[in-house]
């Protein structure tokens, strides 16, 4: 019997390529923070003012007198196929194969309800406090046990929970500061199909759990002059480590030569181990510009560190890493608020967003790329203490290659690439959003 040392090679097939997918910003970031910046398609929430920008920039609540506060929520309805265009595997001492299945993986990525928060407080016309709840990185997909891409996602469930306490400091005149403290939970269960030997046999199975806390950091500050706001933040990146474990099944030992058995059945079982991995840093300018009393133009800019997505780290007994090489990405985005009534504004805008992932380097379980954001909605006071926001997005993705290379059982006697050829086509998704607002 032939002795195979696959602690790590297991793990080298593709249940890790990717701890999260494409949900509506690029990567596995989630926008949809705001009612109100939906609207105008995110183009002016870094110099705009009051909770619903806390996200954005920690210095939006200087100046602030009284209470406030806003919760918003999301429905993210995304559509898209994922299609095989030729890929296929290549078992020990076999030809390679077509790689089997249902070959059109349709809306792999679940319909989602974001939710998020925050409340502001003046203590006096210096010093006021926050804090906002959101969740940036949460999404789920779903393929099914027979299709194509099973051997690099089937299921796939995130979740993170952002609490941001913060302070900002108003000074005279018009300028502000301001700083958080993000700690955020991340909750992760990821999973793929691992091939067993022989075609006849069926696959086994291998899936990751696991959760953490870790801690992060916001700065920000403001300009308000005259007709003009002028905002500049910076959001750190958090290196998440996830404490659970690996579960292997269905794997089973086959002889691939007279006398020869590969004990991929030893291989079963559970392991505990960690997981680390970063999300990107973000640098924010944003500008709001009164043309008239009624006309507000706004402007944003962010630069995604998503080079921080370089890898994810496996710990001890595993002691692996599988690359990502996400690249830095650009976010622009133009809209406009124009208050019809003292109590009825209209916002639209228009966003693009570029894909961290790269050609070559891209998998089933962040089907991502380059997207342009349409964005129209509307805030609505009900009184001078209470308003609504509303928004409805319209996200268009381009057409991209699936192909990232993986191999199940790397660097061992039995490795088995998967020469992946496929395609994200017809991609887009619907956001709605609502909001609700109270100052006193």
């Amino acid at each position: 019997m032939t002795k195979i040392s696959l602690k790590a090679a297991l793990l080298a097939a593709p249940i890790l390529i990717g701890a999260a997918g494409a949900a509506n910003a690029a990567g596995f970031y989630l926008q949809e923070q705001s009612a109100r910046g939906a609207g105008r398609a995110y183009s002016g929430e870094g110099a705009d003012t009051g909770p619903d920008s806390l996200w954005w920039n920690p210095a939006s609540i200087g100046g602030q007198t009284g209470f406030s506060a806003s919760v918003n929520a999301s429905a993210i309805l995304p559509r898209g196929k994922v299609e095989n265009v030729g890929t296929l595997i290549v078992r020990p001492g076999q030809a390679p194969a077509p790689v089997g299945g249902n070959q059109s993986a349709k809306n792999p990525i679940a319909n989602g309800l974001l939710p998020s928060g925050a409340i502001a407080y003046g203590l006096n016309d210096t010093i006021a406090l926050g804090l906002s709840i959101n969740s940036p990185y949460s999404f789920s997909t779903n393929y099914g046990s027979t299709d194509w891409v099973r051997y690099t996602a089937d299921k796939t469930y995130l979740r993170t929970a952002d609490i941001a306490p913060s302070i900002a400091i108003h000074f005279t005149p018009g300028i502000s500061i301001g700083a958080a403290v993000n700690v955020e939970y991340a909750f992760a269960t990821l999973s793929n199909s691992l091939p067993n030997l022989s075609p006849l046999l069926p696959d086994g199975h291998q899936g990751l759990k696991g959760d953490g806390w870790n801690v992060g950091y916001s700065v920000g500050a403001q300009l308000h002059e005259g007709p003009l706001s002028i905002g500049l933040s910076y959001k750190s990146s958090v290196k998440h480590k996830l404490d659970g474990n690996v579960t292997t099944a269905g794997l089973i030992s086959v002889p691939i030569a007279p006398g020869v058995i590969v004990p991929l059945a030893n291989n079963n079982g559970t392991v505990a181990t960690t997981a680390t991995f970063r999300t990107p840093w973000q640098a924010i300018a944003s500008v709001r510009f009164s043309v008239t009393p009624q006309i507000t133009l706004n402007g944003q800019i962010v630069r995604y560190g998503w080079a921080k997505f370089d890898a994810i780290r496996l710990g001890a007994p595993l002691n692996t890493a599988i690359p990502e090489n996400y690249r830095n990405t650009w976010s622009f985005a133009g809209g406009v608020d124009y208050a019809i009534a003292p109590l009825v504004t209209l916002r639209a805008g228009i966003q693009h967003d570029q894909s961290p992932t790269q050609n070559g380097q891209r998998d089933a379980r962040v089907p991502d790329s380059d997207r342009w954001n349409f964005s129209g909605g509307g805030s609505f006071d009900l009184t001078k203490h209470i308003g609504v926001d509303a928004a409805v997005s319209y996200i268009a993705f381009k057409d991209a290659t699936i192909d990232r290379t993986t191999a199940a059982y790397a660097g061992t006697a039995v490795q088995t690439p998967i020469l992946v050829n496929g395609r994200l086509d017809s991609a887009h998704a619907v956001v709605l959003s609502l909001g609700a607002r109270v100052a006193f």
